[in-house]
């Protein structure tokens, strides 16, 4: 069974997507400053991945690695994927489990099928980066949920 995004009224199955997802990620895009791909290269179904974002610059957040863990569930693109952060993080997003909250996420929150991985990676990091953010205290650089 496949799931399908319309793309200029053409279905593409959800398969397809994750691995026009896969080949970008792994030939990397933009500033380098986010990366993701599968945490497992056995994961046939294409469902779990890792992603990675450098702190922006200039904020509490600077010269910081942090690690997440993103869950492609079958109705993908349709539905949003689960995001978790594995390091200790303070954003108003992001709940006390690690597990960023849709509902305080606008990019899950207006989730959109042409939406991706790379979409929620780069939000993530401009949320990091916004005005409001940028100061937030945060927890030890090696603190784990």
């Amino acid at each position: 069974m496949f799931t399908f995004l319309t793309v200029n009224c053409i279905d593409v199955p959800r398969k397809f997507k994750l691995l026009e997802e896969l080949e970008k990620g792994e030939k990397g895009f933009g500033d380098g400053t986010v990366s993701y791909g599968l945490e497992a290269g056995d994961d046939m179904s294409l469902t779990y991945w890792n992603g990675t974002i450098l702190g922006p610059f200039g904020t509490v957040h600077d010269n910081r690695i942090y690690s997440l863990k993103i869950t492609c569930g079958p109705d993908y693109p349709k539905i949003a994927p689960e995001v978790r952060f594995y390091n200790k993080i303070n954003l108003p997003c992001v709940g006390s489990n690690g597990k960023v909250d849709p509902s305080k996420f606008s990019i899950l929150k207006n989730w959109q099928k042409s939406y991706s991985i790379e979409t929620i990676l780069t939000g993530l990091k401009n949320d990091m980066a916004s005005s409001s953010n940028r100061k937030l205290p945060q927890p030890g650089e090696n603190e784990k949920y």
